[in-house]
């Protein structure tokens, strides 16, 4: 079989001869790009919600982490229905489909409060994150494809860059319309249920949250519609046709960079998507600030992330993805362990810093994991999104040992030990990779 040449280190790294974006398709690029803003703002509305519902529906850490359980397990359960849709009718139709299942999920958020159960609202956060695994399995490699191979990865990660400026607008969307600021102890509750009046208060707690979601979902139905009026112009291997030679899922098994792709992104996402998920709590609990204060202070780690992202798709002009994002791990491991042993506002910045260093890591697992795939690629991108099921796996198990410990630094151990795993994958996995594929080839 033969196997696709890939890029080895002495590749020359001239980004004069390797464009970002293609011409003639800026108006594309740009639709897309802004894929990645809208799939943010969903992201990390999550990140208030957790604290909202421990209010609303007065349940547990690991009770309320099931939010990301529910969200990321959309995104597990339909990336690879979304790549197969996709290799018989194109990304476009992965982008509209995405969008349309996003607001519709939004939408569900109303009868959600209406009802008042905290099940529905998983459903409708299940409902989006089904539109967000289309958009993700569809954005990722028609990006990075999109132009000269050479700059993918940097491509790549300038259209990511705007994915953390949607997540900004998440927290503070959720900071500003959601926390109302009430925030009563044992004592006040006490009286209120003794007046009867508890039960209304969650009630207007828990419809704190319809409106933002309402809006959100409308701004998706426009944008698929503006997506819908745009050509696309076809790609090289977009639309496969019946008698196409479409590759076979063992192939993907030769490509071991692939396979360990797949795990890096697992540990990837899982502890990002712990860190912020439980950084509000964290904050609450080492330094005593109220819900509001701790909610501009993760939209502030949020705008570390996005500062991150812009300056390494920079920092790639002069260094190699895979070592720069092997050092930012090793950053992130000595934070993490600063954050675990000094609780407190040390604690609190260290941990606030990981997130500019986390930045890297999603893009550049993607780019150097579908890196030579060829003809496999949408299928194995779709199975490098499922590893964002990272997210709805190591996020309880967060809660778990926060409760377990009666220590939510304690809890950070999780994240610090996914980051020593996607830096092993930076400087040994994607090496040695590198030099299974080029002896296969030359044997080829």
């Amino acid at each position: 079989m033969l196997v696709p040449p890939v890029e080895t280190e002495t590749t020359t790294h001239n980004p004069q001869q390797h464009p970002l974006i293609p011409h003639g398709m800026g108006l594309q690029f740009f639709l897309v790009s802004g894929l990645f803003f809208l799939w943010g703002v969903p992201n990390n509305l999550n990140d208030v919600l957790i604290r909202q519902f421990m209010t609303s529906f007065a349940i547990s850490r690991f009770q309320a982490g099931l939010v990301q359980s529910a969200f990321y397990l959309g995104y597990f359960l339909v990336a690879m229905p979304a790549a197969l849709l996709m290799r018989k009718f194109g990304y476009k139709m992965g982008f509209i489909t995405g969008l349309l299942l996003f607001g519709s999920g939004a939408f569900l958020f109303w009868p959600a409060a209406l009802v008042g159960r905290y099940s529905f609202f998983l459903a409708a956060l299940f409902v989006i994150a089904t539109g967000l695994s289309f958009l993700e399995t569809a954005s990722n490699p028609f990006t990075a494809q999109m132009g000269d191979p050479e700059s993918a990865a940097r491509r790549l990660n300038f259209a990511q860059a705007f994915n953390p400026l949607g997540a900004i607008c998440g927290v503070l969307i959720g900071t500003v319309f959601i926390f109302s600021g009430i925030e009563l102890n044992p004592q006040q509750i006490a009286a209120m249920q003794a007046a009867h009046t508890y039960q209304a208060y969650l009630h207007q707690e828990t419809m704190r949250v319809v409106t933002p979601y309402l809006v959100v979902g409308a701004i998706a139905f426009v944008w698929a519609f503006l997506i819908a009026r745009t050509k696309f112009p076809t790609i090289a291997g977009e639309h496969e046709s019946a008698n196409e030679d479409h590759g076979r899922f063992v192939e993907l098994l030769h490509y071991p960079h692939f396979l360990l792709a797949i795990v890096a992104q697992f540990l990837c996402v899982g502890a990002q998507v712990g860190t912020w998920s439980y950084f509000i709590q964290y904050i609450e609990s080492s330094t005593h600030e109220p819900e509001k204060v701790a909610g501009y202070l993760l939209t502030g780690t949020l705008v570390a992330f996005g500062v991150g992202r812009f300056s390494s798709s920079a920092l790639m002009r002069y260094v190699q993805p895979h070592l720069l994002m092997g050092l930012y791990g090793l950053i992130n491991i000595a934070l993490l362990a600063i954050g675990i042993r000094f609780p407190g506002w040390i604690g609190l910045w260290a941990i606030f810093a990981t997130s500019f260093f986390m930045s890297v890591m999603f893009p550049t697992i993607f780019a150097l994991g579908i890196r030579g795939l060829g003809r496999n690629t949408k299928i194995g991108g779709s199975l490098i999104v499922m590893g964002i099921v990272g997210g709805a796996v190591l996020t309880p198990a967060m809660g778990l040992i926060s409760e377990w410990s009666h220590s939510i630094a304690l809890a950070y151990l999780v994240p610090l030990l996914a980051y020593a795993g996607v830096a092993l994958y930076s400087f040994f996995g994607t090496k040695l990779s590198r030099r299974t594929l080029e002896a296969a080839d030359s044997v080829a």
